[in-house]
This record gives C-alpha cells, structure tokens and sequence, in this order.
C-alpha cells in the first residue's frame, strides 16, 4: 500500500506527520499479520474458509488443536466455560465439548478422520440440532517462521450453512482465533522458558 501526502510543510508539521503515518500503518500491519481473522462465505456455496496468520511456529497450533487441556483456553468466545468430555486425537476417535454459559449449555462432538502435523480433519455436530453435521479441516502451512492456519468446513446443504452463519458462528470463529492468538503467545513463553 502506498500512501501520497502532498502539501504538508517541511520542518515540524511534515516530521508529525510522517511519524503518525509510519506509525499508524505499522500498526495495520501488525493487525493483519498477528490478529486478521478472515471469513469467506460465499452465497450459494455449502463452505466456510476461515484463514489467519500466526506468529508461531505450526507445531505450537497443532498442540493447541489435540491437547484436552489446551482447547478449553481458546474454544468459543471467553463468556463460555468449556470442558471436554471426550477428545481421542486420532483417526478413528471421538470427541465431545461442552460449553456452559448463564443463558445454557451447548454440547458438539464428532469423529477425527485424519491427524497429522500438518492437517486435522473430522466432523463436527452441534447437539442442539442433531442430524446437522458438518466435515472440517484444518492446515498448518508454516511460512517464514509464522504458520497460517486454514479451516474449512463444508456443510451438508447451504441451508445449513447460512443457519449457522445466523446463529453465531463469526462470533465464535473471531473469538477462538483471538484467543488461539494468546494461548500461542503463553506457549511461545512458556517453551523459551523451559
């Protein structure tokens, strides 16, 4: 991006200036580097892509995906308290959370088809709308030291799709990848720590 100023005097009011731009765009950078989520959800179409860029290496993305004790740190928006009642990080094996908040409790579970380091794909079914099942993937694609992280999910119909989309599923996606964004930040600590 290229940004031309023109008429600002020399001395003072063009140094200000400069240095408020400088410092404004390292700021946007840093923004869409660290903590731009972005959602695609074309009309017609049966799929979410959600991509963001993490300043983290993959394996610390990956760990946050399989460890139980990790997920209930960045899964669903902060007002939720989520507990994992059943998670085998493996082909084959089922998972289940419950999230819990004033208003009720939410449970989704599913079953991992493929784990691996780079990938992570399974189903994912909301309880409250059984029949409704979705399949994800995820991809941890490690550039230049940061990871960037690709989750795609395809549902049954663009009905359900759009169902989804209405109730509440941005707010979610932004939520988990905000606080995906710390917990790798805590482990990125905690492993120059060790």
């Amino acid at each position: 991006m290229t940004l031309k100023h023109e008429g600002i005097p020399a001395g003072m009011m063009r140094e200000l200036t400069e240095t408020g731009w400088n410092e404004s765009f390292d700021k946007l950078a840093n923004l869409i580097v660290t903590r731009g989520t972005r959602i695609v959800a074309e009309r017609g179409k049966q799929e979410v892509i959600v991509t963001r860029i993490y300043d983290a290496p993959k394996n610390l993305l990956f760990k946050a995906h399989t460890d139980p004790g990790l997920i209930p740190q960045w899964w669903g928006p902060e007002r939720f308290t989520t507990t994992i009642d059943k998670m085998e990080a493996k082909p084959g094996g089922q998972w289940r959370f419950v999230q819990r908040d004033k208003s009720g409790t939410y449970a989704f579970h599913g079953v991992y088809h493929e784990i691996s380091p780079d990938r992570i794909v399974g189903t994912f079914e909301f309880e409250g709308m059984p029949g409704h099942v979705s399949l994800d993937s995820v991809t941890f694609e490690e550039i230049g030291g940061k990871t960037k992280l690709v989750e795609k999910t395809v549902f049954q119909s663009v009905e359900d799709r759009d169902g989804m989309m209405k109730e509440g599923m941005e707010e979610g996606v932004y939520a988990s990848m905000d606080r995906l964004t710390d917990l790798v930040e805590r482990l990125k600590v905690e492993k120059k720590a060790a």
